[in-house]
């Protein structure tokens, strides 16, 4: 009688890292047991959702086409770790002996502005999109006077600005201090060239306070002003899930799991982590699907090398650039430095557009050639210099 035990490993998460790192364990041949925890039943594109709520674009895939067949999918949430147990919303429980801890990010500008959560729509979430795109559809959005308003001039903010003045709605933009702050010089200027002509009204250097049902309160060097909005979107920035904290787990100010450089959690060796609701030495990298799709192979790697009874090396990620679609007919490329500070190089106009496309489509392309050839997808383990992730979504 054979009574050898397969290891049991639970995937927390069901996005960009998650997924990943779920097909990287799944070699054929494997002798471990892979399920993958997630609140719904297909696989949201996150990078896409602009594009859909617009009407412009698909945001889902079925996951037998992202996630390898060797993986059991179970649709629910996690609602407490404790010692090699999950406990799900559903009343359920999973047994591991290693997880990954890849719970992704969420909106959560609704706590800082007063009146959103009622009146108006946080970018972020699958659900909030769908509810988004049903009231876009109902109202009239070509109003001048009574604009379309979208609060946030990070990467998230413009690219849903400039998708919905491209499909010819009234589009106001309220910023920070400055628009695309991760951008330099040059790639700001391209991108608010191109907003201006799709007819994008720009307001730099203001803050919003207060969402009513068709307005929204901006402050501007002190000076308060209520303006009308036929619908108000923030993408003022992203948090985590509580699910670290809520289980006793060491996290940074923001929620995220504290790591090692590894991505094993300070607390316990078989708690990985990955993704946006990481933080490796407590420093964390640009909430993006290009660091998730670096992260996600690493924590695999790193329960591999545990598996085997080896040392996991630690994580290094190389950033290339920051892609933003300006509608479906333009786009601007910051390429950046391997830490992700923006360099001199600058790509605008078709080509970027043409670029921009083959990411979307590449990122879904990735997970599924390591959903089929697990270990395909590159991984460096090298050290890191240790620096502060942007709470920002983007590619």
């Amino acid at each position: 009688m054979n009574t050898t035990h397969r290891p049991r490993i639970v995937v927390l998460g069901g996005g960009y890292a998650g997924t990943m790192a779920a097909n990287r364990l799944s070699a054929e041949g494997s002798a471990a047991d892979i399920t993958v925890v997630n609140a719904r039943p297909r696989f949201v594109h996150r990078i896409r959702l602009h594009q859909w709520i617009a009407g412009t674009g698909t945001a889902e895939e079925d996951y037998r086409q992202v996630l390898s067949d060797r993986v059991r999918l179970v649709v629910d949430t996690a609602t407490r770790i404790a010692d090699g147990r999950v406990e799900l919303a559903s009343g359920a429980a999973l047994d591991y002996d290693h997880l990954v801890y890849a719970v992704g990010s969420s909106g959560t500008a609704a706590d800082a502005i007063d009146g959103l959560a009622e009146y108006g729509f946080a970018l972020g979430e699958w659900e909030a999109a769908q509810r988004l795109r049903g009231h876009l559809a109902d109202v009239d959005t070509t109003d001048e006077d009574q604009p379309v308003t979208v609060v946030g001039g990070g990467l998230t903010g413009i690219e849903m600005a400039a998708e919905l003045a491209d499909a010819r709605m009234a589009v106001r933009l309220v910023c920070g201090a400055n628009l695309a702050p991760s951008f330099g010089d040059g790639a700001r200027r391209a991108a608010r060239r191109r907003l201006r002509r799709l007819g994008v009204a720009i307001f730099e250097g203001c803050h919003v306070t207060a969402v009513g049902p068709d307005t929204v309160t901006v402050v501007e060097m002190g000076e308060r002003r209520v303006m009308r909005s036929a619908t108000t979107i923030v993408a003022a920035g992203f948090g985590v899930p509580d699910l670290a904290t809520a289980s006793g787990l060491t996290t940074d100010p923001l929620g995220r799991l504290v790591t090692d450089e590894t991505l094993t959690s300070v607390d316990d060796p078989r708690i990985v982590g990955a993704g946006d609701a990481v933080a490796p030495s407590g420093s964390a990298f640009r909430m993006s699907c290009q660091a998730a799709n670096q992260l996600g192979p690493h924590a695999a790697d790193t329960v591999l090398a545990r598996l085997a009874g080896t040392e996991p090396v630690p994580i290094r990620l190389a950033f290339v650039g920051q892609c933003t679609s300006l509608g479906r007919h333009d786009a601007v490329i910051q390429l950046t430095h391997r830490d992700d500070t923006p360099s001199r190089a600058v790509i605008s106009g078709r080509t970027a557009v043409a670029i921009k496309e083959v990411v979307c489509r590449g990122v879904v392309w990735g997970l599924r050639l390591e959903g089929r050839r697990p270990g395909v997808t590159p991984s460096f383990g090298r050290p890191r210099a240790v620096g502060v992730g942007d709470p920002e979504v983007m590619v």
